[in-house]
């Protein structure tokens, strides 16, 4: 027998968490719950997926988010068309939740303790979030934080994605798969951005000149301060070769203005390219992050 909804109310009641409950007809959708509660912002849609290997999960997102199936499946590893919507007997079986009421909630009963997670990191940026507990004849508020701790009560580490961000590598970028068999960015770029912190003091046209054949990824695009680094080193490269004896005569005081132009100019689509694949590689860690502890 799973939990009722008084059960779970009472649950969050115990765990301190702040939550507004708001009755209302059932509903069976999105857009018949938004005539209730959607003037408040933060409603949310939750589907149940399966994959082909029978496992389940629940994809919980706000309401405008665009979830792509297609971009889902394969950012689990599991391929195009590797998940689908879950059959509505599972529903019962599993979450112990009537039709149209999925929710993170239902992770409490334990016929759901395999089921996995992925929840919208959109939710963060909502000062409330709207689902159903347990029962589509209500929806109740609460922010991500006491959803969180409400997750964690049951054993359950929050794992939060960008559900609308395709995983599109920069321009001469390829996908491949390490010895894991996990998908990792690879980048004409990233390789040379790795040497410019040893190599700049030595040799500054050498690494200008590398950028353009590296293939390997650096360890900078997982961590942001060894980024910014990066980006930094980038900057003082071309200013060092900016600031020669026949520049500063040149410019003059308009040195300063003509400097910034060209860095905008020569840095612009580099930049670019180098925030790409550090979001890429963010994306990539993240999700695989999420897949592991899916699967565990």
């Amino acid at each position: 027998m799973g939990y009722s909804k008084e059960q779970l109310l009472a649950r969050l009641q115990d765990l301190q968490i702040e939550f507004s409950k708001y009755e209302h007809p059932v509903v069976m959708t999105v857009e018949a719950q938004e005539k209730y509660v959607g003037g408040m912002g933060g409603g949310c849609k939750n589907l149940f997926l399966k994959d082909k290997k029978h496992r389940y999960y629940i994809v919980s997102a706000l309401a405008g988010t665009k979830v792509d199936m297609k971009v889902l499946s394969q950012r689990l590893g599991l391929g195009k068309g590797g998940l689908r919507m879950a059959p509505e007997e599972a529903l019962p079986e599993i979450l112990q939740v009537p039709l149209g009421s999925v929710t993170p909630f239902a992770l409490v009963n334990e016929s759901a303790r395999d089921v996995g997670l992925l929840l919208d990191k959109g939710f963060k940026t909502q000062e409330r979030c709207f689902f159903h507990p347990l029962s589509n004849d209500m929806s109740i508020s609460l922010n991500a934080n006491d959803l969180d701790k409400f997750l964690k009560s049951i054993g359950r580490e929050p794992s939060y994605v960008d559900l609308e961000v395709i995983l599109e590598p920069p321009e001469k970028s390829a996908s491949s798969q390490n010895a894991d068999g996990n998908n990792v960015i690879t980048s004409s770029n990233s390789k040379a951005v790795a040497e410019k912190a040893v190599k700049l003091a030595k040799n500054v046209q050498n690494i200008k000149d590398k950028s353009a054949n590296a293939v390997n990824p650096s360890s900078a695009f997982t961590d942001a301060e060894k980024f910014v680094e990066e980006i930094l080193n980038k900057i003082s490269a071309q200013i060092f070769l900016e600031t020669k004896d026949g520049s500063i005569k040149e410019h003059g005081e308009e040195l300063g203005t003509e400097i910034a132009n060209r860095l905008r100019k020569c840095c612009c689509t580099e930049f670019k390219n180098l925030a790409t694949i550090f979001k890429n590689t963010a994306y990539t860690q993240g999700f695989h992050a999420g897949r592991a502890s899916l699967l565990r």
